[in-house]
């Protein structure tokens, strides 16, 4: 019984998912016949937390091993790893909650056609200074003009540890990998890459 109610959640989760991804591809529908009708779609605020939570759930029903690979040093390692060890990867992306609500106060939406990535562009840059409670920075989302959906989703964070200021940049392929990118940034302005991980998990496509 407790199993069927769990399914029952994840089940009622992933539906809730797609219901607002295809809120989403409706309002880009109006904007394949090119840049003038982009202008006109209305501000959104796309639920990246959910859309990514949704994809880990169908990930999770997938079955297959994860590639890892690690960049650092210009040295590059992989591995496998199973699927369960993935989302306390991701966790610092996910427990941002971006949507509607909770953003709009800070965050402005902008929209174009992007026809060097054949995409409709979503791109969310702060309007006001940051407090220091929001460690988001900007994040844009792509959209298949075709079928109206996401393609890719791409977050910059910035995070102070005991150690320094780091900035965090995920970049999330749907339903084929994903990408964090951890630079350091020096008291003198300048920025160096301090490692690189890549999931893939889906490996009948180029990984680009």
């Amino acid at each position: 019984m407790k199993k069927l109610f769990s399914l029952s959640l994840i089940i009622c989760f992933v539906i809730s998912c797609s219901n607002n991804e295809n809120k989403q591809s409706a309002t880009v529908a109006g904007a394949r016949a090119g840049t003038a009708n982009v202008d006109s779609i209305k501000s959104t605020f796309f639920p990246v937390t959910s859309f990514l939570k949704g994809q880990m759930i169908l990930l999770d029903s997938t079955p297959v091993t994860i590639l890892q690979i690690t960049i650092v040093d210009k040295k590059t390692d992989s591995s496998w790893i199973k699927k369960e060890k993935l989302k306390p990867l991701l966790q610092p992306f996910i427990a941002d909650i971006i949507d509607k609500e909770n953003l709009t106060a800070f965050f402005k939406e902008s929209k174009f056609n992007d026809q060097s990535t054949d995409a409709i562009t979503f791109t969310y840059e702060p309007k006001i200074p940051l407090p220091d409670s929001i460690a988001l920075r900007h994040w844009d989302i792509y959209i298949q003009p075709e079928t109206g959906t996401v393609k890719r989703v791409y977050i910059i964070k910035q995070v102070k540890e005991n150690n320094g200021v780091f900035t965090q940049q995920l970049t999330w392929r749907s339903n084929k990998w994903a990408k964090i990118v951890t630079i350091a940034n020096k008291a003198d302005g300048s920025s160096i890459i301090q490692n690189e991980t890549k999931w893939v998990w889906d490996f009948n496509e180029e990984r680009q």
